[in-house]
């Protein structure tokens, strides 16, 4: 498949910048086979069924976006260079692989100054990243980046503002716990308080599973034929207890929804050609195109993605080209907010 075919023209005016508030007032277009609804996020237990089970991500973003100062003494004198750091993952050996900008300024052994108490020291460079020591490690580590760092928004929003204060807030899950990820889960980003009491009381169960969204995400695909894009991986846990809930919500008649692309991927990548599904944890990198056979996934929840990005590519394999066409046009011509920050999607490719 050509990489144009999941090309479309997405005014710049419909990319937001900033989320609905509160979070469940975001607007809902709820798919068919056939029909398209508008809704609201809130209005999300309307269109499900008592007995259902939603999937969520409950991934932790880091602020992973430092600037930082590199000072070098030499026979010209001391000159200084501003770099921008943004931590990608973390290493086996306690260091971090991170893209440093620019990279061409700084060289092995030396040490960048992010803040008055937090340091790294450059222990390597490689194909534009490079591996950081950290002076601190352990919650000490995790205060002092939550003190110097921001959050590491994506390139279509950084484009039109820089991050703030306001993005620790914003650009968190509400049942965000696992510290590990670069980016948000986004679709999780309707959800608020409101939102959970109504799931419950309609019968709508939740399960938790753990996928740390990488900055790898955020890379476009650079290749006319889709089957040669390397997809990049992603560490991820599916618990015991998770795997168990989808089963019997299986066995019940109930629906799996994962609520984001990063749960689907996960749980597909776990479960087994019947549809059951095991505890997993390791690392994924399952690319899903159209002709992608689905075997847990019943519905998802999703945001309104980027033109020839992977995720495109996903929901065109979930709910088919023609009709993921169909839908986004809807949503063009509706006006519903695009991208991370933007308004939501429920698909439902059974109807």
């Amino acid at each position: 498949m050509k990489l144009s075919e999941f090309d479309f023209d997405l005014p710049e005016g419909l990319i937001a910048t900033r989320p609905a508030r509160p979070r469940s007032s975001s607007r809902l277009l709820v798919a068919g086979p056939v029909a398209i609804d508008e809704a609201q996020a809130l209005d999300l237990p309307s269109f499900l069924r008592p007995g259902d089970r939603l999937i969520v991500n409950d991934t932790k973003v880091i602020p992973a976006r430092l600037s930082g100062m590199r000072v070098r003494d030499g026979e010209a004198g001391v000159t200084q260079a501003r770099i921008e750091a943004t931590l990608l993952d973390p290493l086996a050996d306690g260091n971090w692989m991170a893209l440093l900008k620019p990279l061409r300024k700084v060289r092995d052994g030396e040490v960048i100054q992010f803040s008055d108490i937090l340091t790294a020291e450059v222990m390597g460079r490689a194909e534009g990243t490079a591996a950081l020591r950290f002076n601190l490690t352990g919650d000490d580590f995790d205060a002092a980046l939550n003190a110097a760092g921001a959050m590491p928004l994506p390139p279509y929003i950084e484009a039109l503002r820089k991050s703030d204060a306001q993005d620790k807030e914003d650009y968190q899950t509400i049942w965000a716990r696992a510290t590990g990820a670069v980016a948000a889960p986004t679709a999780s980003l309707h959800f608020d308080d409101a939102l959970m009491a109504a799931l419950t009381a309609h019968g709508v169960e939740i399960t938790y599973i753990t996928l740390h969204v990488g900055a790898g995400t955020f890379l476009p695909v650079k290749v006319d034929d889709i089957s040669d894009h390397k997809m990049h991986a992603e560490r991820g846990t599916v618990t015991a207890q998770a795997a168990e809930a989808m089963n019997a919500t299986r066995a019940g008649g109930g629906r799996i929804i994962p609520v984001g692309t990063t749960a689907l991927r996960l749980i597909e990548t776990a479960a087994a050609p019947d549809g059951t599904i095991s505890a997993w944890e390791g690392a994924t990198d399952i690319f899903i195109t159209p002709g992608f056979r689905f075997k847990i996934t019943d519905a998802l929840m999703t945001n309104f993605h980027l033109p020839k990005s992977t995720l495109m590519m996903l929901v065109s394999a979930f709910m088919g080209s023609e009709r993921i066409r169909e839908i986004y046009t809807h949503a063009i011509l509706r006006e519903f907010r695009f991208f991370s920050y933007g308004d939501a999607s429920l698909l439902l490719p059974k109807g």
